[in-house]
């Protein structure tokens, strides 16, 4: 077995899984404990209790602890993906802050609270394929399978194998295979029944290519690393590639960068039918004119695909949008931003006026990719 983590870093043994005590034992417990400064839009009010769990067992404990009481839990990881409301959580929130990576050959397995974008670059620093154009993605790693994450033609589902997660409706700690999951495009079985599972463990199965990359299935990564989609490059350029692109667009995190003061993607790429995609087609030749065609990517049987990012720029929502507190990227238009001094209410002000200004446009309702607690667009 060989075990990577960073150098100085004692090693770490494989955590086990055991069962643990119903009461919490001395971990970390705030109470009226603020919020925002543990999620990457930095908003939100403050949470009743806040359980900082650095176990499995921990974990475990704390979420039977306010399940046996009947108390309202909110389990945090990374808060790349949450968006909180103003008056905070109303209950006990636990913070999932595990570490552990262990590598066995191509077997990747880590706690849910290891940053995603550090184990990233351990696998491309060991020269394994299969995660290297998701570098830069802000979050931890027991947050990528709720949402299926993906970017610049990789996804979380065509990697992972395993996740071990506490089922609260049973009461035991589960196994779920890749299939078990139900993976589709941002979605998966978590997300589906957010109130049942708390990931502990994530487990992927890697490639070795001889240094090289998976191959590069999206054109704008290509087009970067100049060459064509389905080709390999040496992992270390594809990681760099992809994080030039991320930052390019305000999408990696810097603490002195408003446009990174996000979630990222603010809305899902919507998905349409045929039917629903003439209707779309005829709306944006009527507004834009007969030589404008939208972005259409297959997206199952008689489903494409477009782009969120397109549709709200061509609304009327362009780079820098908006006057007050939270404003759209001037980097990019998926991405909301909170410019400094925003609340979570001006946050949904400017969603919900994108929402309508697109769906007046072109007939789209778009999803929103956060989650969000306490409110709703």
């Amino acid at each position: 077995m060989i075990e990577l983590r960073a150098a100085g870093d004692a090693p770490r043994a494989r955590a086990v899984l055991s069962e643990p005590s119903r009461s919490l034992g001395p971990v970390q417990v705030l109470h009226d404990a603020p919020l925002a400064p543990l999620t990457t839009f930095r908003l939100g009010g403050p949470a009743t209790r806040l359980v900082t769990a650095a176990t499995d067992a921990e974990v475990i404990a704390a979420v039977r602890e306010a399940d046996d009481s009947g108390t309202p839990l909110l389990v945090i990881g990374g808060g790349s993906n949450l968006v909180i409301g103003d008056k905070g959580f109303d209950g006990t929130v636990v913070r999932i802050a595990t570490r552990g990576v262990e590598l066995r050959g191509t077997t990747l397995e880590l706690a849910a609270g290891e940053v995603w974008t550090d184990a990233v670059a351990r696998t491309v620093e060991a020269g394994l394929a299969g995660i290297e154009c998701l570098a830069g993605i802000p979050g931890s790693a027991g947050a990528t399978p709720i949402q299926n994450v993906g970017a610049y033609g990789q996804e979380i589902s065509s990697t992972l194998t395993e996740v071990v997660a506490y089922d609260r409706r049973a009461g035991e700690t589960v196994t779920l295979t890749n299939e078990e999951c139900a993976f589709s495009y941002r979605h998966s079985r978590f997300k589906a029944d957010p109130e049942r599972y708390v990931v502990l463990r994530v487990r992927f199965e890697l490639e070795d290519a001889g240094g090289m990359s998976a191959p590069i299935k999206y054109g704008e990564a290509a087009r970067a690393l100049g060459v064509e989609p389905g080709e390999r490059v040496p992992l270390a350029d594809a990681r760099e590639g992809v994080l030039k692109l991320r930052a390019g667009k305000g999408m990696v995190l810097d603490p002195e960068d408003h446009d990174t003061w996000s979630a990222g993607s603010f809305f899902t790429n919507p998905i349409l039918t045929d039917e629903q995609f003439a209707a779309f087609h005829a709306r944006v030749r009527e507004r834009l004119g007969d030589g404008v065609e939208p972005p259409a990517y297959p997206a199952g049987e008689g489903r494409r695909k477009t782009s969120a990012a397109w549709v709200i720029d061509k609304a009327g929502f362009t780079k820098g949008y908006g006057t007050g507190p939270a404003r759209i990227s001037t980097k990019h238009t998926l991405a909301l931003t909170n410019r400094g001094e925003a609340t979570t209410e001006d946050l949904l002000a400017l969603a919900r006026e994108v929402v309508a200004g697109v769906h007046e446009a072109f007939g789209i309702t778009l999803v929103n990719e956060p989650v969000t607690v306490g409110v709703s667009l």
